[in-house]
């Protein structure tokens, strides 16, 4: 169990303040919440590159792209909100990926 949360924290971070920016916060948050995700989502992306797991690469390209606070992209907040439930889930269904399987 330890070895696993090692491996895969980012990516629960990553989920988990997903899934708090569902509830009503401050903008500030938001704006916290593009810059975490950015990260988290580049640095997945940059991993999975390099373990040749080209298709998670690019689901987490495509979201570091998505999520950039440089260049934002503005949609209704349900819109946001369905994005943000949609992220998570990729993040915790990534968690639960084989390793030996080849994306």
């Amino acid at each position: 169990m330890k070895q696993f949360v090692e491996d895969n924290w980012f990516k629960i971070l990553g989920a988990i303040i997903l899934l708090i920016a569902l509830a009503d916060n401050p903008y500030s948050y938001y704006q916290f919440l593009r810059w975490a995700i950015v990260i988290i989502a580049g640095y997945t992306a940059y991993t999975a590159y390099n373990t040749r797991k080209t298709g998670w690469a690019w689901v987490f390209g495509v979201m570091a792209i998505l999520f950039n606070p440089i260049m934002p992209f503005y949609f209704s907040k349900d819109t946001w909100q369905l994005i943000d439930f949609c992220s998570a889930v990729i993040f915790v269904v990534s968690i639960f990926q084989k390793h030996d399987k080849q994306s």
